[in-house]
């Protein structure tokens, strides 16, 4: 059954619109309504965050999704966003502001078979719902179309075939760049995918699609990410800068939502303080940022 209390920030519930694929939330991030196309309901991702909040996170790709029954519940969703009471009902008035549509959910999105017919059919329904165009316009409203994503799979040509759909309907990509070290990868993602070659992902991605890097800092066993690791980062942001690859800026973020995974009881968040300092940084070696404690 449908959920029907008032969204916070700190409930992310896939469920709570009783619909398969698609479900509403308020983003810290977004500073708004996010509406979550969720193509992972069997909770498989090829990576393993430690950090991840999905109960009975498991190991795999999305299933075949079902595009009549996504399209449905999301002509339901922005029908109810857009022209009913939703927003009075379910979310606070600070927050009452339709901000994305967010492909992300369960686990990773481009692994969906059909990732480039996803997006075409959310570009569809968008436009349909006068959704499409330059945020901020004071004449309607609009909303922007998000891909959350850990870029594992970036290098390939179907999902390069969906970025430049998002790009093309004015969207951007969120891509996943907790660590440039391969411990920091392992220990973080718990993959074993190269620095380079995930560098060579958020290059090719910024180049068909503009791109924010997101990355989650956390303490572990109470310490924060060590110097070492700060500086395989900050190197990494230097040479995004050097080599003029065009990525937006930095999403940081921190811990607001408890660890579904074993590892949970060993991180903690860290101040906001910390996060402001390392956010010095970060823009000292080349890029923007957004924090978001």
């Amino acid at each position: 059954m449908p959920r029907t209390s008032i969204l916070t920030r700190t409930d992310h519930d896939r469920d709570s619109a009783g619909m398969t694929y698609v479900y509403p939330v308020v983003s810290r991030r977004a500073g708004g309504v996010s509406i979550g196309v969720n193509l992972n309901p069997n909770n498989a991702c090829n990576w393993s965050c430690v950090y991840c909040q999905v109960p009975d996170l498991r190991r795999g790709s999305a299933p075949t999704i079902d595009l009549a029954l996504l399209e449905t519940e999301l002509r339901a969703m922005l029908d109810d966003v857009v022209h009913g009471d939703f927003m009075q009902r379910r979310v606070p008035p600070e927050a009452r502001r339709l901000n994305d549509i967010a492909l992300s959910g369960n686990g990773e999105p481009t692994s969906a078979r059909a990732f480039p017919e996803v997006v075409e059919l959310i570009g569809r329904v968008m436009a349909d719902f006068g959704l499409v165009g330059p945020q901020g316009s004071p004449e309607r409203q609009t909303a922007k179309l998000v891909l959350i994503t850990n870029g594992s799979l970036a290098d390939r040509p179907r999902v390069q075939q969906g970025l430049r759909r998002i790009a093309a309907l004015g969207g951007e990509v969120w891509f996943k760049f907790d660590s440039a070290s391969a411990e920091g990868m392992r220990a973080i993602n718990q993959t074993r995918v190269s620095p380079a070659r995930q560098f060579e992902r958020l290059a090719a991605a910024a180049r068909l699609c503009p791109t924010w890097l997101q990355t989650c800092v956390f303490a572990r066993d109470g310490a924060p990410p060590s110097e070492a690791e700060q500086a395989a980062y900050l190197a990494a942001i230097a040479r995004i800068r050097d080599e003029a690859i065009p990525v937006q800026g930095v999403l940081l973020y921190g811990l607001a939502r408890p660890s579904m995974q074993p590892e949970a009881s060993r991180l903690s968040a860290l101040p906001a303080e910390w996060l402001e300092a390392y956010a010095a940084r970060i823009r000292a070696a080349g890029l923007p940022v957004r924090v978001a404690p």
